[in-house]
């Protein structure tokens, strides 16, 4: 009887649980997903294109389709529209979507804004007013964070705590988590990455406590722990000078002081020197602690039990930029229920991290083993060129042995003796010439080695005559 009644209240239960709001999915099963999405064509010629693909690793070729940034230095624009607008009011609002840095980004976002139902899509641009900002944003290595940003009353205000996104090429998957008790919790990879309270974490609210104008620090109040001591005295010998003429500077040979001015020596560091005395430090007597503020309601602030709340919801898009493209989105989900988005990652999420992980280790393994290859076949190469160049030197060497073997070397003798003649008479000539050229240099210079006769000028003279 008592089972019975267990299985009553089971089944009760089963009838009387809501089933799970899906306000929005999109896995971008075929490329039909156009038909749905537009296209933001606010930033012209700068604007990047989607592609459908799946990358160059995945584990199923068709079902691992997303969209991907397929141009380099482009801003992204691209958002869809719910069937029907709604409110998170008194609900679970979730958010969940993959997102696959494949080039290994360096700069650029990966996340998903949230619109309300009057969002321009065909004007969307990053200033276009959006409820929530969620997901990883990458730009250096300064840079890796999941942002979740929160519009609330016309402000988008950043969380003050610091979440790590993931920068790898694999598949990661990010959830975001709104409760209606005003608490948050950001998933990665189906792990809590950060959770806490809304007021706690942004500063939806002014402070609840302000220090208190009126209140003053007291004129007597003495904060400080230590004092100088007043019985310390400075010893008499104690000031000296920083500095000291060097004593073992000596005036120039060559100075002059009318023209180079009253010669001083150069200035040292005093090794006297014991710097500016201070008194010694002891326990102020009078020491009360440090003095705190006092603090007071503030009035300016009011609780807000709807920090969680947005009344139209409507649109989901990507508006980013990207210095290298080569990022791809897939399986976007925005429902009221965590039970159903952990069960969604697990028939999608679960199933691409094992295959591409799979598919990506044994594309890395063929890489290296082609790399290997190219690298033993240089080297191959390289040895065969070397082996070469030793084998045609050694044939080299062996034509010259055969020569000297076969006999040739009374003809090289031949030769070497022809040559020894011919350099020896070359000698003999050389030194034969060397010798008669004085003669010459003397039989050239006799007729003007002397100054010409008297008999000499008077037959001239005649011969001169005679021609006229």
């Amino acid at each position: 009887m008592a089972f019975c009644r267990f299985l009553y209240m089971v089944l009760v239960s089963c009838v009387l649980a809501e089933d799970p709001k899906i306000y929005f999915v999109e896995k971008f099963e075929d490329e039909s997903y156009t038909d749905r999405w537009v296209e933001s064509t606010f930033k012209g010629s700068d604007a990047g294109k989607f592609k459908w693909s799946a990358g160059k690793f995945y584990n199923d070729a068709d079902l691992d389709k997303g969209i991907q940034t397929s141009q380099d230095a482009k801003f992204y624009g691209l958002s869809a529209k719910f069937d029907e607008p709604f409110s998170n009011e008194g609900k679970t609002l979730v958010i969940q979507f993959q997102v696959k840095h494949e080039q290994t980004i360096d700069c650029g976002g990966g996340y998903v804004k949230v619109f309300d139902s009057s969002l321009d899509q065909k004007q969307m641009h990053g200033d276009s007013p959006y409820l929530i900002m969620f997901g990883p944003d990458i730009c250096g290595p300064g840079t890796k964070k999941v942002h979740v940003i929160f519009n609330y009353k016309g402000k988008n205000l950043l969380t003050n705590k610091d979440i790590r996104c993931k920068d790898d090429e694999f598949t990661h998957l990010y959830t975001l988590i709104v409760k209606s008790d005003n608490t948050y919790e950001v998933r990665i990879d189906g792990s809590k990455a950060e959770s806490g309270e809304l007021e706690a974490d942004w500063d939806f609210l002014p402070p609840k406590k302000i220090k208190d104008p009126k209140a003053k620090k007291p004129e007597d109040w003495d904060d400080n722990k230590k004092i100088d001591d007043p019985e310390d005295k400075k010893p008499e010998d104690w000031d000296k000078p920083q500095h000291i003429p060097d004593p073992d500077a000596k005036k120039p040979d060559d100075w002059d002081d009318e023209i180079d001015g009253e010669w001083e020596p150069p200035m040292i560091d005093n090794p006297d020197y014991k710097g500016e005395w201070k008194p010694k430090q002891i326990d102020n007597p009078n020491y009360k602690g440090e003095w705190v503020h006092p603090e007071i309601d503030n009035p300016e602030y009011q609780p807000d039990d709807s920090l969680y709340k947005y009344d139209d919801i409507g649109a989901l898009g990507f508006d980013l930029w990207q210095v290298k493209s080569g990022t791809i989105f897939d399986n976007v989900l925005v429902t009221d229920s965590v039970d159903y988005a952990e069960t969604f990652a697990k028939e999608t999420f679960e199933k691409t991290k094992e295959g591409e992980k799979k598919m990506k280790d044994e594309q890395d393994e063929k890489e290296r083993k082609e790399r290997e290859e190219e690298e033993k076949k240089a080297k191959e190469e390289e040895e065969k060129k070397k082996a070469e160049e030793e084998e045609e030197e050694e044939e080299e060497e062996e034509e010259l042995y055969e020569c000297i073997s076969s006999g040739s070397m009374s003809g090289i003798k031949a030769e070497y003796e022809n040559s020894e003649e011919e350099s020896k008479d070359g000698e003999k000539s050389e030194e034969a010439g060397t010798e008669e050229e004085p003669k010459e240099e003397a039989s050239s210079e006799e007729p003007t080695s002397e100054e010409p006769s008297e008999e000499d000028k008077t037959t001239e003279e005649a011969s001169t005559k005679d021609e006229l």
